[in-house]
């Protein structure tokens, strides 16, 4: 094994703690975001994917597959209040610049709830901005109350560690490459920024599933676009493991962390019958 892939492994294997999961090019971590994050080492992750909590158990109702349903989905998406909602989300930024590489980039998704909070945090630290993504969704649930407009998309940021710094985006496979499933993109034009597709198809629910978890199609772009082959990706909110499904099938290595053993079980079971 040459250096280079020693010491990858090794960041796999370096939170302080011992994985709940590991296999090959993944290791699972079970535990607070931060406190894990702040284990790892300094200028050690190509990119980041992370879909914070959006703070919207408030014990609500919503729609979904035409059914009335409990916009509660855990503790774990309780509001603390626009302060404690801020600080949280400015501490796990924080603890993410801190590992990614000069060049490195973050990638937050988020509604209207949360991700005008992530986007001035992520200016606060210092990250530089690159793109907003707007991913619209073609069967997203109809509007309950009848008295707003159908929420049918979520917003993505993505922001450079440095603001000097060359990061990586893959042009010519965004503008060149295949894309079925998003009626938008036009065959060799460049890529824009609206993304149509649709949410998690049955089969990638097949071993259960999260309550915000995000389409196969809509990470695989994302690793894509902004890594290469042999780089470590890392999400500090795992949930199914969606991104390290993407990762793994284009020979990315992956970290994953979340504090719900519920939720790294299921990311084990679809990780290992990949």
């Amino acid at each position: 094994m040459d250096e280079m892939l020693l010491s990858k492994q090794k960041v796999l294997a370096k939170v302080g703690s011992r994985p709940y999961f590991m296999k090959d090019n993944v290791a699972l971590y079970h535990g607070d975001a931060i406190w894990l994050l702040n284990q790892l080492p300094e200028n050690s992750i190509d990119m980041i994917f992370a879909d914070p909590p959006y703070n919207l158990s408030n014990d609500g109702f919503s729609v979904h597959a035409g059914r009335m349903v409990s916009v509660n989905k855990g503790d774990w998406d309780r509001s603390k209040g626009f302060e404690g909602d801020y600080d949280f989300h400015y501490q796990w930024l924080d603890a993410c610049r801190r590992i990614l590489k000069p060049h490195g980039t973050l990638w937050v998704s988020g509604t209207y709830h949360s991700i005008y909070q992530c986007g001035h945090a992520l200016q606060s630290l210092g990250y530089h901005i690159l793109n907003d993504i707007s991913w619209f969704k073609p069967n997203a649930s109809p509007n309950l109350s009848c008295r707003f407009f159908t929420a049918s998309h979520e917003t993505l940021i993505w922001a450079r560690k440095e603001k000097k710094a060359k990061h990586t985006f893959n042009y010519n496979l965004m503008k060149e490459g295949s894309w079925p499933e998003d009626k938008i993109k036009k065959p060799g034009l460049q890529m824009r920024s609206v993304w149509s597709m649709g949410t998690p198809k049955p089969t990638e629910k097949k071993f259960g599933k999260h309550p915000t978890q995000k389409p196969l199609d809509l990470l695989k772009r994302i690793v894509l676009a902004s890594t290469n082959k042999g780089d470590i990706i890392l999400d500090p909110f795992t949930g199914s493991s969606t991104t390290g499904l993407a990762a793994v099938m284009h020979d990315r290595k992956f970290v994953g962390i979340d504090m719900e053993k519920d939720y790294l079980e299921l990311s084990k079971k679809r990780l290992l019958n990949m």
